[in-house]
């Protein structure tokens, strides 16, 4: 049995790590847990904090980039992931590939030019 290193050790993630992931506020979080009644981070009793598991988090990417990268408003998006959340996550897999491939290309061209 080999070990796999790309696994994930961590469980959750606070809502401030969540937050920097995205580039957003802790408040914008919050609000989409409003909006969006499927985002539901698991919360201590004792001291209400916001656990997010990779689930939650592959929700916040979703929201995020109908929201932020593709510039829905907040209720086209809703309308978008529940008329077809299959076809709405496939797209946004396909667009973190295309960015991964587009950033990937843009250092090979650095590259290149710093050898000419």
């Amino acid at each position: 049995m080999a070990l796999n290193l790309n696994k994930n050790l961590k469980l959750y993630y606070s809502i401030k790590e969540v937050a920097e992931m995205f580039g957003v506020n802790e408040s914008t979080l919050r609000y989409w847990e409003t909006e969006f009644p499927y985002l539901k981070p698991k919360t201590m009793s004792s001291n209400k904090v916001r656990q997010y598991s990779e689930k939650d988090i592959e929700q916040i990417k979703l929201i995020y980039n109908l929201v932020k990268v593709r510039g829905f408003k907040l209720a086209a998006a809703k309308k978008m992931i529940n008329a077809n959340r299959d076809g709405a996550e496939k797209r946004a897999e396909v667009l973190d590939r295309l960015i991964d491939v587009r950033d990937d290309l843009q250092a090979l061209k650095r590259e290149i030019d710093s050898l000419q």
